[in-house]
């Protein structure tokens, strides 16, 4: 999970909302990614997603079955799509996400029983450091909005 939130760590120093992920592959790093929404003008450029493509670029293979995914905030539903497609056994995120969470907090769609695949969900791993960055981003952007107006 430290790496995960040097990822988040990245999309801070973008301006980008601080959300890192990592997936690992025996033991190893083989995917990582941060947020890129803004500096791609991709909506889908998740740090999930990011990390995502470039494990299974790694493993020549979409299916990520032996690999684990961390991330500083629990996935949206596009992202937790993604994981149950990619086949993902075990999702670990740190901090949860009351507005648009979908791997527990609004829906759980990783353990929904009614998709061929199921995700194991392990949560609140340094879910406090997650959610300083998380603050404090969101923080300096209510005061750059406060100054202008």
């Amino acid at each position: 999970m430290k790496q995960a939130l040097r990822e988040a760590e990245k999309a801070v120093a973008e301006d980008e909302v601080p959300v890192g992920a990592v997936v690992v592959h025996d033991g190893k790093v083989i995917g990582r990614g941060y947020n890129q929404i803004e500096k791609l003008q991709d909506p889908t450029a998740h740090a999930e997603m990011i990390a995502l493509t470039a494990a299974a670029n790694h493993l020549e293979s979409r299916r990520l079955e032996d690999c684990t995914m961390y991330v500083t905030l629990e996935p949206c539903p596009m992202c937790a799509g993604a994981l149950v497609l990619a086949r993902i056994p075990t999702l670990v995120f740190a901090a949860f996400d009351p507005k648009a969470g979908a791997c527990g907090t609004l829906m759980n769609i990783p353990q929904d029983k009614r998709l061929n695949h199921t995700v194991n969900v392990i949560s609140g791993i340094c879910d406090r450091e997650s959610e300083e960055l998380l603050k404090g981003f969101f923080g300096r952007i209510r005061s750059l909005r406060t100054r202008t107006d």
